[in-house]
Protein backbone atom coordinates (compact mmCIF):
# COMPACT_ATOMS: atom_id res chain seq x y z
CA UNK A 1 0.00 0.00 0.00
CA UNK A 2 2.63 2.52 0.74
CA UNK A 3 4.38 1.93 -2.74
CA UNK A 4 0.83 2.59 -4.09
CA UNK A 5 0.56 5.93 -2.46
CA UNK A 6 4.06 6.92 -3.54
CA UNK A 7 3.06 6.31 -6.61
CA UNK A 8 0.38 7.96 -6.98
CA UNK A 9 2.08 11.06 -5.18
CA UNK A 10 4.38 10.88 -7.65
CA UNK A 11 2.05 10.92 -10.39
CA UNK A 12 0.01 13.85 -9.23
CA UNK A 13 2.59 15.64 -8.70
CA UNK A 14 4.27 15.40 -12.53
CA UNK A 15 0.99 16.08 -13.39
CA UNK A 16 0.35 19.33 -11.37
CA UNK A 17 4.40 20.02 -12.83
CA UNK A 18 2.96 19.67 -15.92
CA UNK A 19 0.05 21.42 -15.68
CA UNK A 20 1.93 24.54 -14.51
CA UNK A 21 4.54 24.65 -17.35
CA UNK A 22 1.45 24.81 -19.90
CA UNK A 23 0.38 27.72 -17.59
CA UNK A 24 3.83 29.45 -17.78
CA UNK A 25 4.21 28.57 -21.64
CA UNK A 26 0.36 30.05 -22.73
CA UNK A 27 1.38 33.03 -20.15
CA UNK A 28 4.84 33.62 -22.64
CA UNK A 29 2.48 33.02 -25.62
CA UNK A 30 -0.07 35.66 -24.30
CA UNK A 31 2.65 38.11 -23.90
CA UNK A 32 4.45 37.76 -26.70
CA UNK A 33 3.64 40.13 -29.86
CA UNK A 34 2.20 39.01 -33.01
CA UNK A 35 5.08 38.52 -35.74
CA UNK A 36 6.82 41.35 -37.28
CA UNK A 37 8.53 41.29 -40.82
CA UNK A 38 11.23 44.54 -40.63
CA UNK A 39 12.72 45.30 -44.33
CA UNK A 40 16.54 47.02 -44.35
CA UNK A 41 18.58 47.84 -47.38
CA UNK A 42 21.10 46.51 -48.25
CA UNK A 43 23.91 49.75 -47.07
CA UNK A 44 26.21 49.85 -44.50
CA UNK A 45 24.46 51.57 -41.88
CA UNK A 46 21.10 49.33 -42.87
CA UNK A 47 22.96 46.25 -42.68
CA UNK A 48 22.72 45.75 -38.09
CA UNK A 49 19.29 45.21 -38.33
CA UNK A 50 20.07 41.79 -39.72
CA UNK A 51 20.99 41.30 -35.88
CA UNK A 52 17.78 42.58 -34.60
CA UNK A 53 16.09 39.22 -34.88
CA UNK A 54 18.52 37.39 -32.31
CA UNK A 55 18.05 40.69 -29.99
CA UNK A 56 14.61 40.75 -29.78
CA UNK A 57 12.51 39.85 -27.03
CA UNK A 58 8.77 39.37 -26.70
CA UNK A 59 8.11 39.25 -30.65
CA UNK A 60 9.19 36.91 -33.64
CA UNK A 61 11.17 39.26 -35.45
CA UNK A 62 12.11 38.87 -39.11
CA UNK A 63 14.17 40.87 -40.90
CA UNK A 64 14.60 40.64 -44.58
CA UNK A 65 17.23 42.51 -47.25
CA UNK A 66 16.21 45.00 -49.76
CA UNK A 67 18.14 45.80 -52.87
CA UNK A 68 17.43 49.73 -52.53
CA UNK A 69 15.44 51.89 -49.90
CA UNK A 70 13.09 52.58 -52.82
CA UNK A 71 12.38 48.52 -52.76
CA UNK A 72 11.92 48.57 -48.62
CA UNK A 73 9.32 51.05 -49.09
CA UNK A 74 7.27 49.70 -51.77
CA UNK A 75 7.15 46.95 -49.57
CA UNK A 76 5.96 48.64 -46.53
CA UNK A 77 3.19 50.10 -48.77
CA UNK A 78 2.12 47.04 -50.22
CA UNK A 79 1.88 45.15 -47.09
CA UNK A 80 4.57 42.65 -47.77
CA UNK A 81 6.30 43.80 -44.59
CA UNK A 82 5.46 45.76 -41.27
CA UNK A 83 8.25 47.84 -40.29
CA UNK A 84 10.68 49.35 -43.05
CA UNK A 85 13.87 50.86 -42.58
CA UNK A 86 13.73 54.00 -44.71
CA UNK A 87 15.34 57.72 -45.22
CA UNK A 88 14.23 60.80 -43.95
CA UNK A 89 13.62 61.18 -47.76
CA UNK A 90 11.44 58.33 -48.38
CA UNK A 91 9.15 59.66 -45.34
CA UNK A 92 9.07 62.70 -46.61
CA UNK A 93 8.13 61.74 -50.03
CA UNK A 94 5.37 59.19 -48.52
CA UNK A 95 3.64 61.40 -47.39
CA UNK A 96 3.86 64.18 -50.36
CA UNK A 97 2.40 61.10 -52.24
CA UNK A 98 -0.18 60.57 -49.82
CA UNK A 99 0.84 57.32 -48.27
CA UNK A 100 0.06 55.98 -45.04
CA UNK A 101 3.34 56.14 -43.25
CA UNK A 102 4.74 56.73 -39.26
CA UNK A 103 8.50 57.39 -38.25
CA UNK A 104 8.64 55.46 -34.75
CA UNK A 105 12.24 55.58 -35.08
CA UNK A 106 15.92 56.77 -36.13
CA UNK A 107 18.44 54.11 -36.74
CA UNK A 108 21.91 55.31 -38.32
CA UNK A 109 23.27 58.19 -39.85
CA UNK A 110 25.96 59.54 -42.52
CA UNK A 111 27.26 57.12 -44.71
CA UNK A 112 27.46 59.50 -47.93
CA UNK A 113 30.02 60.90 -49.90
CA UNK A 114 30.95 62.33 -52.89
CA UNK A 115 33.14 61.24 -55.41
CA UNK A 116 34.82 62.46 -58.92
CA UNK A 117 36.50 61.05 -61.61
CA UNK A 118 40.36 60.39 -61.55
CA UNK A 119 41.26 62.90 -64.42
CA UNK A 120 39.22 65.88 -63.23
CA UNK A 121 41.52 69.07 -61.81
CA UNK A 122 39.78 68.72 -58.34
CA UNK A 123 41.18 69.01 -54.61
CA UNK A 124 38.77 67.50 -52.09
CA UNK A 125 36.53 70.01 -51.30
CA UNK A 126 37.51 72.75 -53.45
CA UNK A 127 33.58 73.53 -54.34
CA UNK A 128 34.55 76.59 -56.54
CA UNK A 129 36.60 74.72 -58.59
CA UNK A 130 33.42 72.02 -59.44
CA UNK A 131 31.57 74.95 -60.13
CA UNK A 132 34.63 76.64 -62.64
CA UNK A 133 34.60 72.89 -64.22
CA UNK A 134 30.69 72.45 -64.27
CA UNK A 135 30.72 76.18 -66.11
CA UNK A 136 33.54 75.22 -68.36
CA UNK A 137 31.99 72.45 -69.72
CA UNK A 138 28.33 73.89 -70.48
CA UNK A 139 30.71 76.56 -72.41
CA UNK A 140 31.82 73.46 -74.39
CA UNK A 141 28.65 72.03 -75.04
CA UNK A 142 29.44 69.57 -72.51
CA UNK A 143 27.08 67.67 -70.33
CA UNK A 144 28.64 67.31 -66.45
CA UNK A 145 27.23 64.23 -65.68
CA UNK A 146 25.86 63.33 -62.08
CA UNK A 147 24.44 60.25 -60.35
CA UNK A 148 22.63 59.21 -57.15
CA UNK A 149 20.52 56.48 -56.77
CA UNK A 150 17.29 58.44 -56.84
CA UNK A 151 15.15 58.24 -54.13
CA UNK A 152 18.03 57.87 -51.35
CA UNK A 153 19.27 60.13 -48.98
CA UNK A 154 22.99 60.32 -50.68
CA UNK A 155 20.58 61.89 -53.67
CA UNK A 156 19.02 64.72 -51.12
CA UNK A 157 22.63 65.56 -49.70
CA UNK A 158 23.81 65.66 -52.86
CA UNK A 159 21.36 68.19 -54.28
CA UNK A 160 20.98 70.03 -51.10
CA UNK A 161 25.14 70.75 -50.92
CA UNK A 162 24.66 71.42 -54.70
CA UNK A 163 22.07 74.28 -53.90
CA UNK A 164 24.07 75.84 -51.04
CA UNK A 165 27.10 76.11 -53.66
CA UNK A 166 25.21 77.27 -56.31
CA UNK A 167 25.25 74.32 -58.65
CA UNK A 168 21.33 74.16 -60.24
CA UNK A 169 21.03 70.30 -60.71
CA UNK A 170 18.51 70.65 -63.07
CA UNK A 171 19.83 73.61 -65.10
CA UNK A 172 23.73 73.31 -64.86
CA UNK A 173 24.33 69.51 -64.43
CA UNK A 174 23.22 65.84 -66.36
CA UNK A 175 21.52 64.15 -63.78
CA UNK A 176 21.88 60.00 -64.22
CA UNK A 177 19.88 57.92 -62.04
CA UNK A 178 21.71 54.23 -60.60
CA UNK A 179 19.00 52.72 -58.58
CA UNK A 180 21.31 49.83 -57.40
CA UNK A 181 24.50 51.68 -55.57
CA UNK A 182 26.51 48.44 -56.18
CA UNK A 183 26.66 49.46 -59.66
CA UNK A 184 27.63 52.80 -59.05
CA UNK A 185 32.13 51.44 -59.35
CA UNK A 186 31.41 49.78 -62.27
CA UNK A 187 29.46 53.70 -63.90
CA UNK A 188 33.22 55.63 -62.98
CA UNK A 189 35.22 52.75 -64.32
CA UNK A 190 33.04 53.16 -67.78
CA UNK A 191 33.52 57.06 -67.95
CA UNK A 192 29.64 57.41 -67.64
CA UNK A 193 29.44 59.96 -64.89
CA UNK A 194 32.00 62.75 -63.88
CA UNK A 195 30.64 62.71 -59.92
CA UNK A 196 28.79 60.30 -57.99
CA UNK A 197 27.43 60.44 -54.77
CA UNK A 198 27.42 57.27 -53.00
CA UNK A 199 25.97 55.77 -50.06
CA UNK A 200 29.24 53.49 -47.91
CA UNK A 201 30.32 50.80 -48.13
CA UNK A 202 29.90 51.41 -51.74
CA UNK A 203 31.61 54.47 -51.51
CA UNK A 204 34.20 52.79 -49.47
CA UNK A 205 35.03 50.30 -52.10
CA UNK A 206 34.78 53.35 -55.33
CA UNK A 207 38.02 54.12 -53.62
CA UNK A 208 39.37 51.52 -51.94
CA UNK A 209 39.65 50.12 -55.69
CA UNK A 210 40.45 53.77 -57.54
CA UNK A 211 37.16 53.83 -59.51
CA UNK A 212 37.32 57.39 -58.48
CA UNK A 213 38.48 59.81 -55.88
CA UNK A 214 37.33 61.09 -52.66
CA UNK A 215 35.52 65.21 -52.77
CA UNK A 216 33.72 65.65 -49.92
CA UNK A 217 31.21 64.54 -47.30
CA UNK A 218 28.01 66.47 -48.54
CA UNK A 219 26.78 66.69 -44.88
CA UNK A 220 26.60 70.81 -44.93
CA UNK A 221 23.14 71.28 -46.17
CA UNK A 222 19.53 70.89 -44.17
CA UNK A 223 19.55 67.02 -43.89
CA UNK A 224 22.89 67.27 -42.15
CA UNK A 225 24.06 63.55 -41.58
CA UNK A 226 20.32 62.61 -40.95
CA UNK A 227 19.86 59.89 -43.24
CA UNK A 228 17.98 56.73 -41.72
CA UNK A 229 14.30 56.16 -40.65
CA UNK A 230 12.28 53.20 -39.04
CA UNK A 231 8.62 53.73 -39.95
CA UNK A 232 5.64 51.51 -39.50
CA UNK A 233 1.79 52.25 -40.69
CA UNK A 234 -1.07 53.00 -38.71
CA UNK A 235 -2.66 50.01 -39.21
CA UNK A 236 0.35 48.34 -38.18
CA UNK A 237 0.34 50.18 -35.16
CA UNK A 238 -3.53 49.42 -34.03
CA UNK A 239 -3.27 45.88 -34.63
CA UNK A 240 0.19 45.34 -33.13
CA UNK A 241 1.54 47.74 -31.02
CA UNK A 242 3.15 45.48 -28.92
CA UNK A 243 5.29 44.00 -31.69
CA UNK A 244 6.23 47.56 -33.11
CA UNK A 245 7.63 48.39 -29.64
CA UNK A 246 9.85 45.26 -28.72
CA UNK A 247 10.80 45.83 -33.02
CA UNK A 248 12.32 49.09 -31.75
CA UNK A 249 13.29 48.13 -28.07
CA UNK A 250 15.84 45.56 -30.70
CA UNK A 251 16.57 48.60 -33.10
CA UNK A 252 17.65 50.29 -29.78
CA UNK A 253 20.06 47.68 -28.47
CA UNK A 254 21.70 46.36 -31.98
CA UNK A 255 22.45 50.72 -31.85
CA UNK A 256 23.44 50.85 -28.43
CA UNK A 257 25.86 47.22 -29.65
CA UNK A 258 27.36 49.10 -32.75
CA UNK A 259 28.25 51.83 -30.81
CA UNK A 260 30.12 50.20 -28.20
CA UNK A 261 31.57 47.34 -30.33
CA UNK A 262 33.47 48.74 -33.77
CA UNK A 263 34.56 44.92 -34.90
CA UNK A 264 30.77 43.31 -35.10
CA UNK A 265 29.77 46.45 -37.23
CA UNK A 266 32.41 45.97 -39.63
CA UNK A 267 31.86 41.88 -39.21
CA UNK A 268 27.89 42.86 -40.06
CA UNK A 269 28.57 45.11 -43.01
CA UNK A 270 31.26 42.19 -44.14
CA UNK A 271 28.68 39.22 -44.14
CA UNK A 272 25.80 41.18 -45.32
CA UNK A 273 27.44 42.88 -48.36
CA UNK A 274 29.72 40.56 -48.90
CA UNK A 275 32.39 42.95 -49.09
CA UNK A 276 36.19 42.87 -47.58
CA UNK A 277 37.01 43.84 -44.60
CA UNK A 278 39.09 47.38 -45.53
CA UNK A 279 36.09 48.27 -46.46
CA UNK A 280 33.72 47.57 -44.00
CA UNK A 281 36.14 49.11 -42.18
CA UNK A 282 36.19 52.55 -43.94
CA UNK A 283 33.00 52.64 -44.25
CA UNK A 284 32.05 52.37 -40.32
CA UNK A 285 34.27 55.63 -39.82
CA UNK A 286 31.73 57.37 -42.30
CA UNK A 287 28.47 56.13 -39.67
CA UNK A 288 27.03 57.10 -36.56
CA UNK A 289 24.38 55.21 -34.49
CA UNK A 290 21.26 57.65 -33.76
CA UNK A 291 17.91 56.27 -32.60
CA UNK A 292 16.46 59.62 -32.35
CA UNK A 293 14.38 61.27 -34.42
CA UNK A 294 15.78 64.84 -35.24
CA UNK A 295 12.37 66.64 -35.70
CA UNK A 296 13.27 69.85 -36.73
CA UNK A 297 15.80 68.96 -39.19
CA UNK A 298 12.92 66.13 -40.54
CA UNK A 299 11.02 69.78 -41.54
CA UNK A 300 14.10 71.26 -42.44
CA UNK A 301 14.73 68.42 -45.19
CA UNK A 302 10.92 68.34 -46.38
CA UNK A 303 11.46 72.42 -47.13
CA UNK A 304 14.95 71.78 -48.93
CA UNK A 305 13.34 68.79 -51.13
CA UNK A 306 10.07 71.17 -51.94
CA UNK A 307 12.33 73.76 -52.83
CA UNK A 308 14.59 71.01 -54.83
CA UNK A 309 11.04 70.55 -57.06
CA UNK A 310 11.43 66.53 -55.35
CA UNK A 311 8.50 66.83 -53.36
CA UNK A 312 5.37 69.11 -55.07
CA UNK A 313 3.59 69.86 -52.01
CA UNK A 314 5.01 71.45 -48.29
CA UNK A 315 4.36 68.49 -46.13
CA UNK A 316 5.96 70.06 -42.79
CA UNK A 317 2.94 69.50 -40.84
CA UNK A 318 2.59 65.78 -41.77
CA UNK A 319 6.65 65.17 -41.42
CA UNK A 320 5.83 66.83 -37.43
CA UNK A 321 2.56 65.00 -36.87
CA UNK A 322 3.59 61.90 -37.98
CA UNK A 323 6.62 61.26 -36.02
CA UNK A 324 5.48 58.95 -32.97
CA UNK A 325 8.02 59.62 -29.96
CA UNK A 326 5.87 56.91 -27.74
CA UNK A 327 7.85 53.73 -28.55
CA UNK A 328 11.63 55.23 -27.91
CA UNK A 329 9.61 56.66 -24.32
CA UNK A 330 8.89 53.32 -23.73
CA UNK A 331 12.17 51.85 -24.57
CA UNK A 332 14.16 54.45 -23.08
CA UNK A 333 12.36 55.46 -20.42
CA UNK A 334 13.28 59.37 -21.93
CA UNK A 335 10.70 61.23 -22.68
CA UNK A 336 10.65 63.05 -26.26
CA UNK A 337 12.50 66.07 -25.74
CA UNK A 338 15.46 64.05 -25.36
CA UNK A 339 14.72 62.07 -28.28
CA UNK A 340 15.26 64.41 -31.11
CA UNK A 341 11.85 66.21 -30.50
Amino acid sequence: MPAIRSSTTLLKRAVSALLLSLGMMAMSHADEAKPVKLGYAKCAHCTPLSLTPQNATGVKLDAIAFNTGNDVLTALLSKSIDVAQVTYLHYATALDKGFDVVAVSGQINGGSQILVGNDLPLQPGDWVGLKALIDKYKAEDKPFRVAASRGNAQDIHMRGAFLKHGIDINKDVQFINIPNPSDHVQALRRGEVELITSVDPFATQIREVKAAKFFDFPYDQAAGKLTNLIVTRSDVIEDNRKGVEETVRSIVKVNDLMASDKPLFIDTIQKVTGLDKAIATGAVDNLYPDYAMHRASAVAIAQMMRDLKYISTDVSEQVEKNLDYSFLEAVTGKPKTELGY
